[in-house]
């Protein structure tokens, strides 16, 4: 329920960011997510930013410490915060998973106290990371792309976030 909450907002906050093709990825039923330990995602870590919903966004991923990554998300319009995500990339299970949670600009939070929206790893390799619905895509060593899901009207399709490392 979060995620479709997660992707209904995404597709309110700008309906032409969507195209037709196919990074997102899902697990099958009673499919488990692959192994993979968090300095597989490492190449992830560093200051993004990107263009998207009108305005400009921002995302600083810390290296890998604890088996696990961190993530603060901003959404800028006119000069404004529009919202934040706080995001963990998280060894469990022997996998990964990304869970994150989203604040209004006055950090009140959209989720309820306890709940996450949760990304279970799908798929791995050398350039990308797969998560169901979630995917990171590394260009170069100073460009990557996240696509989102988004589902409406019983339909769905991707979002392209691209991003340039911020110096």
């Amino acid at each position: 329920m979060q995620r479709l909450v997660f992707l209904l907002v995404l597709f309110f906050w700008n309906p032409g960011i969507l195209f037709s093709q196919t990074h997102t990825l899902q697990l099958e039923e009673r499919q488990s997510s692959p192994a993979a330990k968090i300095t597989d995602a490492a190449w992830i870590q560093g200051h993004w930013r990107g263009e998207a919903f009108g305005g400009i966004t921002e995302e600083i991923w810390s290296p890998p410490l604890g088996g696990s990554m961190m993530c603060a998300f901003k959404l800028v319009v006119d000069d404004k915060v529009k919202f934040y995500e706080l995001v963990t990339l998280v060894e469990e299970n022997g996998s990964l998973i990304l869970r994150l949670k989203h604040f209004h600009a006055n950090l009140k939070g959209w989720e309820m106290k306890e709940e996450t929206v949760d990304f279970r790893l799908v798929k791995i390799s050398e350039n990308a990371l797969y998560f169901e619905g979630f995917t990171f895509e590394r260009i170069s060593d100073n460009e990557l792309d996240i696509y989102v899901l988004i589902g409406s009207d019983g339909k769905t399709e991707e979002a392209k976030f691209p991003y340039e490392r911020y110096p």
